[in-house]
Formats: C-alpha cells, structure tokens, sequence
C-alpha cells in the first residue's frame, strides 16, 4: 500500500480532494443524492474524452489545439447522419464517426512529422479547418441521436444482488466512460507502443537512439488522440440529442486537467487515472459554485482563473525541470 501511495501520491490526493468536495457539496446542498451525481457523470462525459485525448498527446510531448474543433465536427457529422433515420443506423455511425476521428488526429500527426511544423502552430491550423467544416456540415445546432445512444449514458445500472442503493449510485455514464477508457488506454499503456510515446516524451533524441520509430509514434498518439476526441463528440450528441458545430470549453479545460492530473506538460511522465479524477474535480467546484448562487458570469470568471493558474503552475514546473 505504501509503494503504491508513493507512484500515486498525486492521484490519491486528487482523490482525498474530490471527496472533500462531495462533502462541501452535501453540506452546501443536503438533498444532493444519486440523481445529481449522474447529472455530473454526464456533464463529465465529453469534457473526459476531451482530456483523454490532450493526455495522450501531452505524454507523447506535445499539444493539440483541436481537440474542441474536432469533438464540434464528429458531434455534427453524427446527428446530421442520425437525423431522420432508423435506431439501426446509428451501428453504422458510430464506428464511422470513430474511424473519422481516428483519421483526423493521424492527419495532424503526418503533418507536424512531413512539415517539421510546431504541433502547437499545426494543431492551432486544424483547430480552424475542422470549425469551418463542422459550420458545413451544420451551420446551427440540429440533427439527431438515436434513441438507445441517448439511453446508453441516462440512469444507473442495475446490478444483480448488490443493494438498490449501489446501483442508484452507479450511472449508466460513468460506466461508460470507464469501459472506454479501459479498453483502448490499459492495452496502449502496456503495449510497445505506449512505451514508444513515453520514451519520446521524456527525450525524442534518446528515443531514437533506443531504435524507437519517433514519426510512426508520434503519428499514432495523434490518431489515438482523435479517436478519443471523436468519443466526446459522440458522448456531445449522445447527452444533448443534436450536434453542436461551435467548439465548446473542452480546450482550455482539457489541458487545466491534464495539468492537475499530474501529467507534466514536457511530456514522458504521468497517466490517465489523474486527469480524469481531475475533470470531476473541476466540474464539482462549478457545480458547488452554482448551488451557492453565485452569479454565472462570476462563476465562468473563477472557473477560468483556476484553468489558467493551473496551466501557469504546470509551465512553471516543467521550466523548473527542465533547467535541473
């Protein structure tokens, strides 16, 4: 136990405080119950997938601007292809939807490896190109979601033999987004791969020198990326019933996690667990910050002062290190 309180020191904290959270929240609201706790599982839901994809890339040593632009344009492409037609269809739209993010975020790697072009000036390109053609595709939010995708991410599971209120506190949502997570992420992490995209986040040179193919690598990070950034545009359509085609919070929002969650920004160090338990965190204190009443405009105002000092501390340790 106390080998793993060392390599994840930083997630149990992440941990200690998001249930200091839940406690300030039932104090502040004594009817919070499992109804409320999946409303945040499905507000959490894109903004995971989100930060999913950023921590790929982040480990991997880089940084994607698109990852809203990207969720924006498979979230519209989904419900302009749900619009209309048979629950049945939406089979075939997901896996298509998917395999469109997966290629998206491939194109931003092949172009910073053949342009030798900064990710963060390649991505910030995409980031225009992908709202310009999500506008294309939907000029106004509309479309569609089938039926059984809207009910894959409402209400609990039910779980045999455990008591009802374990089940009441287990939303459909939540399961999900681990289910997700676990099948690409735990493969990816243990893979050869996975070593590859830490080893040319911690030193792209050294990597090299090991034999690692960097540009193959770092390929693949992107395209893992997009396909994760695909799944939040899904899960978007999923909870909201339409597409939206402008970019919502995801980007700044994506990278404050990823920061918190301990991933370092130059790349080669931290995981996926962080960062998640990290987007609760973020979403709770919005949460605890609107049953207090306090005014919108101010809550998007400390929402955003917490995003950028988390940014700025997360830059300054990584200049830290680097000059060690």
């Amino acid at each position: 136990m106390s080998h793993i309180l060392r390599r994840q020191g930083w997630v149990a904290g992440l941990f200690a405080l998001l249930i200091i959270l839940f406690i300030v929240t039932k104090l502040i609201q004594p009817g919070y119950g499992s109804g409320d706790f999946g409303s945040l599982a499905r507000a959490v839901l894109p903004y995971a997938f989100a930060v999913a994809a950023q921590t790929i890339v982040v480990i991997a040593g880089g940084i994607d601007l698109s990852v809203a632009a990207m969720m924006a344009l498979t979230s519209v492409t989904a419900a302009s292809m749900m619009a209309g037609a048979s629950e049945e269809y939406a089979l075939f739209v997901v896996p298509f939807v998917l395999a469109m993010g997966l290629v998206l975020g491939a194109l931003n790697g092949v172009l910073i490896v053949v342009t030798r072009v900064p990710d963060i000036v390649v991505t910030l390109a995409m980031l225009f190109v992908l709202q310009g053609a999500a506008l294309l595709v939907l000029d106004a939010p509309g479309g569609a979601a089938a039926e059984w995708l809207k009910a894959t991410i409402v209400g609990t599971v039910p779980i045999p033999g455990l008591p009802d209120t374990v089940e009441a506190w287990l939303p459909k949502a939540l399961l999900l987004l681990v289910v997700c997570l676990c099948i690409i992420w735990i493969p990816l992490r243990r893979s050869r791969l996975g070593l590859s995209i830490y080893a040319i986040g911690s030193s792209e040179l050294a990597a090299f020198r090991s034999g690692v193919p960097v540009a193959r690598t770092r390929i693949a990070a992107y395209a893992f990326s997009g396909l994760f950034a695909a799944m939040g545009g899904l899960a978007l359509t999923m909870s909201t019933g339409i597409g939206a085609p402008i970019p919502g919070p995801y980007l700044l929002a994506s990278v404050a996690a990823v920061v918190l969650g301990g991933v370092a920004l130059g790349g080669g160090k931290g995981g996926l667990l962080g960062p998640i338990v990290a987007v609760f965190v973020l979403r709770l204190v919005r949460t605890d910050l609107t049953l207090l009443a306090i005014d919108p405009n101010v809550t998007a105002i400390i929402e955003g002062v917490i995003m950028v000092a988390v940014v700025m501390f997360g830059a300054f340790i990584t200049m830290r290190s680097r000059q060690s």
